[in-house]
């Protein structure tokens, strides 16, 4: 890989810490300058941490595979015990549902995870070297991606083996896509930038990462809760794109659309509403922007936290 340095990225050394960072617009053209600028060092980034990542492995690529296909394997398992219980069975639908459900959740709990520690991971480039700091945690989501790109090209195989339906409402995917990237890339500039102040920070994920997924639809539809557990696990910020992929692809359902099932008691529960797109986007976009400005106007005071 091209050396990284002062000269490579074209920028002073250092910058002078508590600069004056003017108005918020201010702040904000600064982000996309400096990131423009520096998109040629994110990508190099990026490809060196898939590089290291896929260094002397065994597995190889077949790592982006497993892992959300060990997820969808828990999955089923869960859903036969529950199925069991209920005297259901577990049928194509169910897998497609959990397998379109997993592969993002296995993006995000990635991305999150090498994120993390990505400024504390790159001490030398952050305390001796200026850059868009951004490019750090940005590129470890961006190697992430690479993993989900080839995960999603082997779930798209087996999409007709397992419910997948060719319909209108599969144009929702990208912007599902976009919602998903924007929101993990926000979380992940969040707790890089917290983990530099707060080293436990890494150990809070990691519990939230691990228990997550029980307070997240992967493995259940939110209507398995009732009517109001189903309200309340779409609360989570994610949660509504988790299951719009679910319904968009497995179901062929337009999300401008509201639906209605009805639960094992009779009542009628609210499976899906516009509103919980619409919930899910604004995490998106304000909490990425809200992340930038926050990382943009810490990241003076981070040679003296490392």
């Amino acid at each position: 890989m091209t050396e990284i340095n002062a000269a490579t990225i074209g920028r002073p050394a250092a910058r002078p810490a508590g600069a004056a960072t003017g108005g918020v617009l201010a702040d904000y053209r600064d982000i996309v300058r400096d990131f423009w600028r520096s998109r040629e060092l994110l990508i190099e980034l990026a490809r060196r941490d898939i590089r290291i990542r896929y260094k002397q492995a065994i597995m190889g690529f077949g790592w982006a595979i497993f892992m959300p296909l060990l997820i969808v394997m828990s999955g089923c398992l869960v859903r036969f015990a529950m199925m069991q219980m209920s005297g259901g069975s577990l049928n194509r639908a169910a897998i497609g549902s959990i397998a379109v459900k997993s592969l993002p959740w296995a993006f995000f709990v990635g991305s999150i995870n090498f994120a993390t520690a990505s400024l504390t991971g790159n001490i030398n480039l952050v305390t001796k070297i200026y850059f868009p700091r951004e490019v750090l945690p940005l590129s470890s989501t961006l190697a992430q991606s690479f993993d989900t790109a080839i995960g999603a090209l082997a779930l798209a195989v087996m999409m007709p083996f397992i419910g997948g339906t060719l319909s209108p409402a599969l144009v929702w995917v990208p912007v599902l896509i976009l919602l998903l990237f924007l929101f993990t890339s926000g979380t992940t500039l969040f707790l890089s930038c917290a983990n530099l102040f707060f080293r436990d920070v890494k150990y809070i994920v990691q519990v939230l990462v691990t228990f997550g997924i029980f307070f997240t639809p992967v493995f259940f539809e939110p209507v398995a809760l009732g009517h109001i557990g189903a309200k309340l696990i779409m609360l989570n910020p994610i949660a509504p794109i988790l299951e719009g992929f679910r319904l968009s692809i497995i179901q062929g359902h337009n999300l401008l659309e509201p639906l209605m099932i009805v639960g094992p008691r009779g009542s009628a529960i609210l499976e899906w509403s516009p509103w919980f797109l619409a919930y899910s986007a604004a995490w998106a976009v304000l909490g990425f922007l809200g992340a930038s400005l926050l990382f943009h106007r810490a990241e003076y005071a981070f040679a003296e936290y490392v």
